[in-house]
């Protein structure tokens, strides 16, 4: 006898539909047979499978077994399956009498004694059903609120096989995981380190506050011990708290791997990763035999840090010229290609010299252009301020707390992501994200500004890309400032954050 069971398979982070057929026949020798592109875990499956119905009280059919698992030309991996092979040998053989399956998407790992243990992508598994029109998603309990924060889709935590089996056959009911208010989640982001604690470096602050107000990439130089890395984790703390958009689109990219913190729904906050300059190219942005998302995805709406820049490899730092360009990752296979999204302010801190202290002569200014020289232009086109970090004197080391706090600064962050949500079309698209077409819209240069920014290109020989990052930085600061046309100082201080294009 044959049956069908909907699971799923994930492509990166996109769901895929999978239908897993179980043939059961009662001639020839027993033997179990699984195709259609299984590894390891999936080809291990059947032995969990076996202990787990012989454990929980059912009969195992000593036939021939051939498992198929659709569409046959997509790789299949892990032990998601285990649970929809368990179903669809146990309706095979009639131990489930309904076909209630049907209308339902399964995926779970079996343990030997019957019960369903957590799996990666429960949150992409519920979008997939809800897509899919069924009735709803059977879920390990570990992940039913994260698959309920889809919403719109009934969401069955089911504890062991044989609650499955009851539920199927309707001899007792598994109760829907209730809807998740996903917005009471959605709190500021708690604020590790105030910037009322970072001592003067006004300037610097005032160019965080447009970087987190307009998702600009930043980059700060100065000498060791000036701040920069201090003001870099306290940069978490202005940021505008998720909407339910990006939230949703990063729990999809932790969920792939697994990295949901247990008992929560979703993630809340605005991801910080902060990777070591000994990462590879694939810890960064990505890859592997099996594509898993880089530090750039799991930074995706969020801050990708990256502390003594030049100390990374160049053919490392060069690979994220595209993603910063795109805002995704393309991973190519021979079978196929992955694409993984990758939208993440890029936050940049080095200093001048690999000795950590500012030029003073002519032979400490040729260390510090070599040093300079491990960042590529293309890479430095591509970050939209350059602001320089001076070392702080002693008089203001020994007062107290100064200078705005972070309280403050987030205030100004969110009032002016609020005004690009409704100018630009919703909280996926701040002004760092404008094209072209979109600035010659919305940032309208008057007589003066468009006369001060050709100075500027013939002078320091800016790039195009330069002229966009200038108009793209001079709406966010109108932005800041409240107004609602870019003038003349918006444009000044714009173009004053090309700080490393005027040392080329």
């Amino acid at each position: 006898m044959l049956a069908q069971v909907h699971s799923f398979i994930l492509q990166g982070i996109d769901p895929i539909a999978c239908e897993v057929e179980v043939d059961v026949a009662d001639r020839g020798l027993p033997k179990t047979t699984i195709v259609g592109l299984p590894d390891a875990a999936v080809k291990e499956s059947m032995e969990r499978v076996r202990s787990a119905v012989i454990n929980s009280g059912f009969p195992f059919p000593m036939s021939r077994l051939l498992v198929n698992l659709a569409p046959a030309d997509i790789r299949k991996e892990g032990p998601i399956f285990d649970l929809p092979i368990a179903v669809g040998l146990l309706r095979a053989k009639n131990v489930i009498q309904t076909d209630r399956h049907k209308r339902l998407l399964f995926a779970g790992e079996l343990a030997l004694d019957g019960r369903i243990r957590p799996i990666s992508g429960a949150i992409n598994q519920a979008l997939l059903a809800k897509r899919l029109k069924l009735d709803g998603v059977v879920v390990p309990v570990d992940n039913a609120s994260e698959a309920a924060a889809v919403g719109g889709i009934n969401v069955y935590p089911a504890d062991s096989l044989s609650s499955v089996i009851g539920f199927l056959n309707e001899v007792h009911e598994i109760e829907a995981h209730g809807e998740i208010n996903i917005e009471s989640l959605l709190q500021e982001e708690a604020v590790p380190v105030d910037f009322a604690d970072v001592r003067g470096q006004e300037a610097a602050k005032r160019a965080l506050v447009l970087a987190a107000a307009g998702a600009h990439n930043l980059l700060m130089i100065g000498p060791a011990g000036s701040g920069k890395t201090m003001m870099a984790r306290a940069l978490a703390g202005i940021l505008p708290p998720l909407s339910r958009e990006e939230a949703l689109e990063i729990t999809r990219i932790y969920s792939s791997i697994g990295q949901v913190p247990k008992g929560r729904p979703m993630l809340t906050r605005r991801p910080v990763r902060s990777p070591h300059h000994t990462a590879s190219s694939v810890a960064l942005i990505g890859g592997g035999a099996i594509p898993r998302p880089g530090e750039v995805s799991l930074a995706h709406h969020g801050i990708l840090f990256l502390d003594e820049t030049p100390e990374f490899p160049r053919q490392v730092l060069e690979t994220l010229r595209q993603p910063l360009e795109d805002g995704h990752v393309t991973i190519a296979r021979a079978h196929s290609s992955v694409q993984f999204p990758a939208r993440f302010m890029l936050v940049a801190a080095l200093n001048p010299t690999p000795k950590g202290d500012k030029p003073t002569d002519a032979a400490s200014q040729r260390q510090m252009d070599r040093y300079l020289s491990r960042l590529s232009g293309p890479l430095i086109d591509r970050i939209d301020i350059h602001v320089e970090v001076p070392p702080v004197p002693y008089e203001q080391l020994r007062g107290g707390r100064n200078g705005a706090s972070s309280d403050v600064m987030r205030t100004q962050v969110v009032k002016a992501r609020q005004i690009q949500i409704q100018r630009n079309g919703g909280p996926l698209k701040p002004n760092a994200s404008l094209s072209g077409r979109d600035l010659d819209r919305l940032a309208v240069l008057d007589e003066s500004s468009a006369e001060l920014i050709r100075q500027a290109m013939v002078e320091l020989h800016l790039s195009a890309r330069a002229y966009d990052k200038i108009r793209r930085m001079a709406r966010t600061i109108a932005d800041v400032e409240g107004a609602s046309a870019i003038t003349l100082p918006h444009v000044a201080e714009a173009i004053q954050y090309r700080l490393l294009d005027r040392k080329r």
